[in-house]
């Protein structure tokens, strides 16, 4: 019998609570079958460095080593779902279900970890997704496609902003990606406006949403909003166009003041706000009680490093995506904003 059997048969689904934590300790089979479950939650809960060399689909990381690990839990893990983590190889985790399961989530841990998934030939991704909750506690996931192309699944429903194929390497495939509910547009382009990947994301009732230029060399397809405009995007996702633009005397062309747009998508009080092509526009200091924004920064068409700080600074999000970062050095935004509380990270938005 080889080791990994023998793992399997010691940590089946059946094996008894690690001391007196009230989770369980389940082999590869079986945590297979449970996390296709819409009621599970996968979480990963090794180091950032791990996480990026591979990881299992749909499940964000929350470092267990890190002092502030049961508070992002707390955060972020909705309580009425069963939580399925897994670390390296087995040892990792036990730590975490036990932290979990004392703060009152039902809980399950991958005994052979990482290590034993893999060689068992699951499938991985290295996708990044961050996972957040509503007050009431709806799941938002947040998946970093590139650039400024980005896919959230909210409460069960697929929304894109901005999907890009061929444009921006590397190739993105749309084809094998869910079907949208809703696809928002910031502006016309090529970089963010991009027909061929829109089409195969294109059902019955999915919601296209763009500002007027975009629609017009779609062939007038889709909802169109000005900035300003507001409306129901799906049920109980509200959405409102506000500016993106440039301010800077030599940068206008790129993107000129009323043309473009960018997104506050509010779900269940949980606000996000996608800034779009813009620089740090006065407009900014309008924005309230933002939980995620994204926000651009790389020359010369949206915003520096600096420039990007004292964007941040003018509405203070809970939490910062820099995208369509480009070749910019986006660690300077990070050290920019570490006397802040704004959680800045740093996602594959090249």
């Amino acid at each position: 019998m080889g080791i990994l059997s023998m793992l399997s048969g010691l940590m089946g689904c059946n094996a008894q609570p690690q001391g007196n934590a009230k989770f369980r300790t389940v082999d590869v089979t079986e945590f297979a079958r449970v996390i296709t479950d819409p009621g599970v939650v996968v979480l990963d809960v090794r180091r950032a460095d791990e996480y990026a060399q591979g990881h299992l689909a749909d499940a964000p990381f929350i470092d267990v080593t890190a002092s502030d690990f049961e508070a992002r839990a707390l955060e972020c893990l909705p309580k009425d779902k069963t939580i399925a983590l897994y670390c390296r190889s087995g040892n990792r985790s036990k730590k975490a279900a036990g932290i979990l399961a004392a703060a009152g989530y039902k809980v399950m841990e991958l005994g052979t970890g990482y290590m034993g998934w893999t060689a068992a030939g699951q499938p991985v991704t290295t996708e990044e997704v961050d996972i957040f909750k509503t007050r009431h506690g709806k799941v938002i996931r947040m998946y970093a496609i590139k650039h400024g192309s980005v896919r959230m699944n909210i409460d069960g429903k697929w929304l894109y902003i901005d999907p890009v194929g061929k444009a921006i390497p590397p190739f993105t495939d749309f084809t094998s990606m869910p079907w949208a509910d809703a696809i928002l547009v910031t502006h016309e382009h090529k970089d963010h406006l991009d027909p061929e990947a829109i089409e195969p994301l294109m059902k019955d009732g999915t919601v296209l949403v763009a500002n007027p230029r975009s629609s017009e060399l779609m062939g007038g397809k889709g909802k169109v909003l000005k900035n300003g405009d507001e409306m129901d995007l799906l049920p109980g996702i509200h959405l409102k166009a506000v500016p993106a633009y440039n301010t800077a005397a030599d940068k206008q062309q790129f993107h000129p003041k009323g043309r473009d747009n960018g997104y506050v998508i509010t779900i269940d009080g949980f606000s996000v706000y996608i800034a779009g092509d813009t620089e740090d526009i006065p407009e900014m200091g309008d924005l309230k009680d933002v939980d995620v924004a994204f926000l651009p920064c790389n020359l010369p068409f949206t915003m520096t490093p600096e420039q990007l700080s004292k964007a941040a600074r003018m509405f203070n999000p809970r939490v910062l995506f820099p995208y369509h970062y480009g070749q910019t050095d986006i660690i300077q935004a990070v050290n920019l904003l570490k006397d802040t509380a704004i959680d800045v990270r740093i996602r594959q938005y090249q």
